[in-house]
């Protein structure tokens, strides 16, 4: 497959009219839960991030908390309890109020 400059892969569109990242971010289910590791570390777990744009959001959460993560197993795991600040991070992204589940 051939990718052209200045289109949308997705969908074909031209890029400053594509809206693919904004349906993803207003479709997207996504759970915030926090659990212990290994001593009793506290670990936030993201899930329901599209792969298409989980580095770019990995990045972000990684900056905005000053902790360290990754993606695994279809989720993002980062170091700390940040469920609250999680959630108003993915507001800022653009992400829906209404898909995003804390628990």
């Amino acid at each position: 497959m051939v990718e052209r400059i200045g289109v949308c892969p997705t969908c074909g569109l031209p890029t400053d009219i594509c809206t693919c990242k904004i349906i993803e971010r207003e479709t997207a289910k996504i759970k915030i839960y926090m659990t212990t590791r290994k001593f009793g570390k506290p670990v936030t777990l993201v899930e329901g991030i599209d792969e298409n744009s989980v580095k770019s959001v990995l990045k972000t959460l990684k900056q905005k908390l000053a902790c360290g993560g990754s993606y695994k197993d279809k989720r993002i795991e980062l170091q700390g309890n940040h469920v609250k600040k999680v959630k108003e991070i993915l507001l800022g992204l653009g992400f829906d109020k209404n898909m995003i589940e804390e628990s």
